[in-house]
């Protein structure tokens, strides 16, 4: 660096310049920029996850996990169908009926027809018998229920696929044989934040295993138990430690190393990453991992230090072991971060530029202690917690819940409005005029098409238009057409003549009538003729008259005239009987 120093920086040994307490250096802004830490950073896996990710790019799992996992989604889906579905009903009813032929009365004919749940449950009298009617608040409410009914059914499964069980941990105390089994590859980064490199680094050669000043401690080569090498990363210098096979079978371990001040490059440093990951050998899938960022302690008070001096700075973690009986057996180490103690800080402006001027403190000591709780082993199962009858009281629950509410609602809306306690009838006789219209036209235009038009009752009709009257060919009659063209015919031809005798005209023209139609004709009597109209009595002139004769004279002609009855009625029940044969 120049003796130009950028801002948040302090001037030492009138050349060089390092950032302020709390302060990190970024090479691209070549400025001082505030180190700032939080919880939300940490990263802990206390169970067993799979070590393969995908692609964030290519699928957006957070917000595909945020939006699935929670039920709110269903039952939010299910409300806004079934007010759609409400309003959409409410909305159809506003259509005018007609005279059913409208989209308006198609529509609502069918909400009717759906009508699947409360077809028997619907308003009635009393002392009627309970019948099946259709209506359509009835197909409203059944489709209703049915939506609510499906929506919670679906919130149901949801809950048994995502919490059909519970994690049951046992703790049970571990000898030797349980401890030398867990064999795990594990793997511990510590990265600390600064502008350091791997150059400064010294004394990463031993172990320490065992807890100092008891009989048991034993000092050893780091290399004997792990791989350790140190890596520059944007952050600051990282350490590595890797161990295939561990064998945990100590309480504790100790392994320490030092950053120390190089020519234009003081230790100095603003806080710890850490990433700490275990999984078995023999199912490499599954993985435990804890990670996270630390500066001033674990209090986490957020002010600005720089961590320079002898004193060392210990980061301490739990490893616990743990036998994952749903996984096969699976034996898989947990390590979890327990405590950040550090060691010499500096708050102060001036007092980091006087450690940096001298030699002494020219260090930064770090320490990392793992403990292995291997007291107690933690053996983890899953118990189910839904089984098939608790499911289907479940399921029976929700259906009765959505059937009561809408039934709740039906019988409100029915005693309270009497005109929908017969809308069903209204929508029957409808949909029934219009049937019968449409089948009183195909009749009609069968009868056409058959018989021609003339023989249909519309004799004023103009069929001028049709295409047939105009192509020369005429219609061809059926034989039952002829026939009955042949009676009115033959009857028309029966008259009466003055001159002659009528009984015998009429006996003539009726067996000639049954000759022509093969219709037969039973013999009439020839004797029975119609005797002459009794004669006046001659006027003389006189005006006096006898009562007597007179009334003689009224006997005669209203016997006559009973005669004449009777013969009319006999002949036109021959007729009617003659008609009859015929048309068989």
């Amino acid at each position: 660096m120049s003796a130009q120093c950028p801002a948040n920086s302090v001037l030492y040994n009138n050349t060089l310049c390092a950032c302020a307490p709390g302060y990190l250096y970024n090479v691209t802004a070549k400025s001082c920029d505030v180190f700032k830490t939080s919880y939300s950073e940490w990263v802990i896996n206390t169970g067993v996850d799979y070590s393969i990710a995908l692609p964030q790019t290519i699928f957006s799992f957070d917000q595909l996990k945020k939006f699935t996992q929670s039920q709110a989604v269903f039952l939010e889906g299910t409300a806004i169908l079934l007010v759609s579905w409400l309003l959409f009903c409410g909305f159809v009813r506003f259509g005018s009926l007609g005279d059913g032929r409208s989209p308006w009365f198609q529509l609502r004919w069918w909400i009717s027809r759906l009508d699947i749940c409360f077809a028997t449950r619907h308003w009635l009298e009393d002392q009627k018998v309970v019948k099946k009617r259709k209506t359509e608040l009835g197909g409203t409410f059944s489709i209703a229920s049915w939506i609510l009914f499906l929506g919670l059914f679906s919130a149901l499964l949801y809950q048994i696929i995502s919490k059909r069980s519970v994690e049951v941990h046992n703790i049970r105390a571990t000898n030797s044989p349980d401890l030398t089994s867990f064999k795990n590859d594990m793997e511990f980064n510590i990265t600390t934040i600064s502008p350091m490199s791997c150059s400064q680094l010294r004394g990463l050669r031993t172990v320490g295993l065992g807890n100092p000043g008891s009989i048991d401690y034993r000092v050893a080569q780091l290399s004997i138990f792990t791989n350790y090498s140190c890596h520059n990363t944007s952050r600051g210098p990282t350490i590595n430690l890797k161990c295939s096979n561990c064998p945990l079978n100590r309480d504790s371990v100790y392994i320490s190393w030092q950053f120390v001040d190089i020519p234009s490059q003081p230790a100095t440093a603003v806080g710890f990453d850490f990433n700490l990951t275990a999984r078995s050998p023999l199912q490499k899938k599954h993985v435990s991992v804890v990670s996270g960022t630390v500066k001033n302690g674990t209090d986490m008070d957020n002010s600005p230090v720089t961590f320079r001096g002898n004193d060392t700075n210990i980061l301490k973690f739990n490893l616990f072991p743990r036998v994952y009986q749903n996984k096969h057996n699976l034996k898989l180490v947990q390590p979890l971060f327990h405590e950040f103690l550090p060691g010499s800080s500096i708050r102060d402006a001036n007092d980091l530029q006087v450690s940096l001027q001298s030699s002494s403190n020219g260090i930064i000591n770090t320490t990392l202690v793992i403990n292995f709780l291997s007291d107690y082993i933690v053996e983890i199962d899953n118990q189910n917690i839904m089984g098939p009858v608790s499911f289907l009281a479940d399921l029976g629950g929700l259906y009765c819940i959505s059937i009561v509410i809408f039934y709740y609602l039906l019988v409100q809306f029915e005693y309270r409005i009497k005109r929908l306690r017969n809308e069903d009838q209204v929508f029957r006789d409808i949909r029934r005029r219009c049937k019968s219209q449409d089948n009183w036209d195909k009749l009609r235009k069968y009868v056409k098409f058959t018989w021609g038009p003339r023989s249909l009752l519309d004799e004023d009709a103009d069929f001028s238009t049709d295409g047939c009257c105009k192509c020369g060919e005429p219609f061809k009659r059926s034989e039952s057409m002829k026939k009955r063209s042949l009676r009115e015919s033959s009857l028309r031809s029966i008259t009466f003549d003055k001159k002659k005798d009528s009984t015998t005209v009429v006996k003539k023209q009726v067996k000639e009538a049954g000759r022509s139609m093969n219709v037969f004709v039973p013999p009439l009597d020839k004797d029975d003729r119609i005797p002459p109209a009794p004669t006046l009595p001659e006027n003389n002139g006189s005006s006096t008259a006898d009562v007597s004769d007179i009334r003689k004279n009224l006997e005669d002609l209203y016997e006559y005239n009973a005669m004449l009855r009777e013969q009319l009625v006999n002949t036109q029940s021959m007729l009617r009987t003659l008609t009859s044969k015929s048309d068989i």
